[in-house]
């Protein structure tokens, strides 16, 4: 009797399932980065940085991801979804700092004024330094990966990141914290910021983007020819 041959694809994971979650997780990281970013931590008195600093290159692992993927211009469509995200969590938390609130719980709304009131200086400055970053990260990596046949990812993710955190942490330092630390903590945040995130980048989120894309490739339906037929 003759056997029909099962689909290779049949089992597998579907790759619109896999970029929602992408995008799911881009977004999410990027926003707790921003709430994150509002602690300034300090190491021996010397090095400053944001707490967000720690999250933030995670993001920029599944930009590089989705750009590897899905190419520049559905990135470029995400990055400015996600912005549009950071916008609404702004406005929501925003609205909660105007609404009153009764005096036994004053010391928590206190509290709650005190960090999200910050957060929009933090957010807008944000905003620019991502849209800079991430665009041009989103850039680079394309452009890296079309001059080298799509050889060689670990160039592309580290030599974008390279451009990328430049672009971001330059406006994020300038515009979220001048005026409320000294000259010498901004320099010093702006210096440890990029070096840190692009020692993260080095170390934690270029093996994971392998991992993630190899992932999707191997046991999921994607088919480059389909997603990238735009570009």
């Amino acid at each position: 009797m003759y056997k029909v041959s099962e689909n290779p694809f049949k089992n597998r994971v579907s790759t619109q399932t896999v970029f929602l979650v992408c995008v799911a997780l881009f977004a999410t990281l990027y926003i707790v980065s921003n709430i994150m970013a509002v602690k300034v931590i300090s190491l021996f008195d010397i090095f400053y940085f944001d707490a967000g600093t720690i999250t933030f290159p995670l993001a920029y692992m599944l930009g590089d991801v989705l750009t590897e993927l899905w190419g520049y211009r559905t990135t470029r469509r995400v990055i400015f979804i996600t912005l549009l995200c950071n916008i609404l969590m702004v406005l929501g938390t925003q609205i909660a700092v105007w609404l009153p609130s009764p005096d036994y719980m004053a010391e928590t709304a206190a509290a709650y004024n005190h960090v999200f009131g910050y957060v929009p200086r933090i957010v807008f400055a944000s905003l620019v330094g991502f849209l800079l970053g991430e665009l041009s990260n989103a850039w680079v990596m394309d452009y890296i990966k079309r001059k080298m046949h799509g050889r060689r990812l670990w160039m592309r993710t580290i030599g974008s990141s390279m451009v990328g955190y430049l672009f971001d942490s330059l406006p994020f330092v300038l515009i979220g914290f001048a005026g409320t630390v000294s000259t010498h903590d901004l320099v010093m945040m702006i210096l440890f910021q990029y070096f840190s995130k692009l020692a993260i980048e080095s170390l934690f989120g270029t093996p994971l983007a392998y991992l993630a894309i190899g992932w999707i490739k191997r046991y999921t339906d994607y088919k480059p020819e389909l997603h990238t037929a735009e570009e």
